[in-house]
């Protein structure tokens, strides 16, 4: 068994932030999803981040003493460092220094399955790399005078070629995703022909958004290949995933897996992924997902809202749904139009989708038809299309009442009763 690589995490608490201290059980569940082992912490009250150091003169101190007695060399800050302040502390602890940008990359690339994710997610990384390409130590050249690469050091003459080698594969890897997403687009489109509402399944990481997906498949659904990866544990999900569930009235609702948002999601991320974020914005409902055992679920919910805004996501009816109560040990308050669930236990679930459906399918219209005993195919249609409350064999033909969408309506008109 490969043995984990030890750390240190640092972060500074800026103006007294009441999450500074689930931030840093954050980052330290980040660093053990990366195969890190955290031996050691050190934290700062500062009114504003140092900008050659990040952490004090007395707390750098402090971090030198941790690696010297803990005998380690890794370093990992709990906010993302200039390239300056990376080049600073590698300078002064003579080791290797990380963020908790590098992190959540880390964890992207590992769980990265299909092209676009993975795509993304190297866009993703090259950007963060691009400004930081500042050499080690001495290593660069001294810079020459006059113009042209000819009188420059060899320093910055390697620092401009790997510069263009990197805007050159990012400028690539965009090509090839734009022909993804070109097909992402299409897909959307023929989507939305068939006028099916889209759900998308929104919130903070490992709130429980694939194991409702699954639960959804489970119950509406008879395909378990259509099941969608779900583990407890920090961006299990990075694919979007769209499966058809429908219910046992035949009403259908396209239901959309996204992934996760954390506190301090790299802006890289936020850009490489907006393309997939896209199935968000384009969702007529957004069900977002909290974590209701977690004690910090309040602060999730603001950091989703806020991702959700930075994407231009607004405007689109929402149905908050606190999952794992199974977990809470506390009196549940329930709050009005909100659902409770544990989708695990399958607790809570047809209230779910009763909220759903009160939001879905506003559109639906509830009416009678009598079809004529030669259009089979009609009957069949609205059989697996609609939702059929009462059937009535009469001489000229079979009366119906039923609960159809607006389209549906509009094409078999000739076969209302009124």
């Amino acid at each position: 068994m490969e043995q984990k690589q030890k750390a240190i995490i640092a972060g500074i608490n800026v103006n007294n932030q009441k999450n500074f201290i689930d931030s840093m059980k954050e980052l330290s569940n980040l660093a053990d999803a990366c195969g890190i082992d955290i031996v050691g912490e050190v934290t700062q009250n500062l009114n504003r981040v140092n900008k050659l150091h990040y952490l004090g003169k007395g707390k750098i101190q402090e971090v030198l003493t941790l690696l010297e007695d803990k005998n380690i060399d890794l370093v990992i800050f709990n906010d993302e460092l200039t390239p300056s302040q990376i080049r600073n502390l590698e300078e002064v602890l003579e080791c290797r220094v990380i963020d908790r940008t590098v992190l959540i990359l880390d964890i992207f690339a590992k769980r990265a399955r299909t092209k676009e994710a993975q795509l993304q997610v190297e866009i993703a990384k090259l950007q963060y790399r691009l400004p930081r390409l500042i050499g080690i130590r001495e290593s660069l050249g001294r810079q020459g005078g006059g113009s042209g690469l000819k009188n420059r050091g060899a320093g910055e003459t390697k620092l401009e070629l790997d510069r263009r080698k990197l805007e050159d594969r990012i400028s690539g890897l965009h090509k090839e995703l734009e022909t993804l997403v070109d097909q992402r687009q299409n897909q959307r489109k023929k989507r939305k022909k068939v006028e099916i509402p889209v759900i998308a399944l929104v919130g903070y990481t490992n709130a429980g958004k694939s194991t409702i997906m699954n639960v959804m498949i489970d119950l509406y659904n008879s395909s378990k290949d259509k099941q969608v990866f779900e583990k407890d544990m920090l961006f299990a999900t990075l694919e979007t995933s769209v499966r058809n569930i429908k219910l046992h009235d035949n009403k259908s609702f396209l239901l959309t897996d996204t992934v996760g948002f954390i506190n301090k999601l790299p802006h890289q991320l936020v850009k490489a992924f907006r393309s997939t974020l896209e199935e968000v914005a384009e969702a007529d409902i957004l069900i977002h997902v909290v974590d209701y055992s977690n004690s910090n679920y309040k602060q999730q919910i603001e950091v989703t809202n806020e991702t959700l805004k930075e994407l231009g996501v607004e405007n689109i009816p929402v149905i908050y749904v606190y999952n794992k109560i199974d977990l809470v040990d506390d009196e549940i308050l329930r709050e009005k139009d909100c659902v409770y669930i544990s989708a695990k236990n399958k607790i809570g679930i047809n209230e779910l989708v009763n909220a759903i459906c009160e939001k879905a399918f506003t559109e639906y219209i509830h009416c009678e038809m009598l079809i004529p005993y030669n259009k089979g195919n009609t009957l069949s249609y609205l059989r697996d299309n609609a939702s059929i409350i009462s059937t009535q064999y009469k001489d000229n033909g079979i009366l119906i009442s039923l609960e159809c969408k607006e389209a549906d309506y509009e094409r078999y008109k000739e076969y209302l009763t009124r």
